[in-house]
């Protein structure tokens, strides 16, 4: 075994041995330091790349405690995490801050580097039509899955253009779409193209035509990401 490998391996069980539930003070103590060096929420302290997307939406990435403490005091009522409902200690710190602070939570799960299967969209689509506003969608760093979820919510809830709401997916987000993230760049190209040949909308097209293993297998053909 190389000594990369055994390097990589000791990292990821010491990840893993942080990536706990809240059952115990102990438990609650390796989560808080999980969430705030492995998960990167010490960043988030300070850097909430919180933008808005249309009235009562807003994106923005994992937000820390505190952060859904002021939230709630200026009006929100949802939170969307586009993480998924896994059990970890990111998402479970989550799920029991909006609880204390009467915040509804709605879990939904998109990749940032590979395409979603059409069921998470239409479930992502769903969830837009469902949520209590005013709310905020997150994920991690509100930079990949954040806006190519603001961007679904233009086209499809509010109506706007693809060559609009693919603006949710730029640089001011720090969204690189020559790393591997942009194979949702890529969507969207593809949805244009279709949009403009045939005039079909992005639910219908993605009800109707959206392959999310045919367009990986484009893009990987297609594209060298540097990472």
């Amino acid at each position: 075994m190389s000594l990369f490998k055994r390097i990589s391996d000791w990292e990821r069980r010491l990840r893993a041995s942080y990536n706990t539930d809240l059952s115990t003070p102990e438990n609650r103590r390796r989560a808080h330091v999980y969430n705030l060096w492995f998960d990167h929420a010490i960043l988030r302290t300070v850097w909430t790349n919180q933008f808005p997307v249309a009235p009562g939406v807003w994106r923005s990435n994992q937000p820390t405690h505190a952060r859904l403490v002021r939230l709630k005091a200026k009006g929100v009522r949802s939170i969307l995490n586009l993480r998924g409902a896994a059990g970890a200690a990111h998402y479970l710190t989550e799920k029991e801050s909006c609880r204390r602070l009467g915040l509804s939570l709605v879990d939904c799960t998109l990749q940032a580097r590979d395409a979603a299967p059409r069921a998470n969209i239409e479930a992502l689509i769903a969830a837009f039509r469902e949520i209590e506003r005013p709310f905020v969608m997150h994920c991690k760093s509100g930079a990949d899955r954040a806006g190519f979820a603001a961007a679904i919510y233009l086209m499809v809830i509010e109506g706007r253009p693809v060559a609009e709401a693919r603006r949710m997916l730029g640089v001011k987000y720090i969204h690189f779409k020559w790393t591997r993230t942009g194979v949702l760049d890529f969507i969207l190209d593809r949805f244009a193209a279709r949009n403009a040949e045939t005039g079909i909308g992005f639910e219908d097209w993605i009800a109707t035509e959206y392959d999310h293993e045919a367009i990986q297998a484009a893009y990987n053909a297609t594209h060298k990401p540097l990472f």
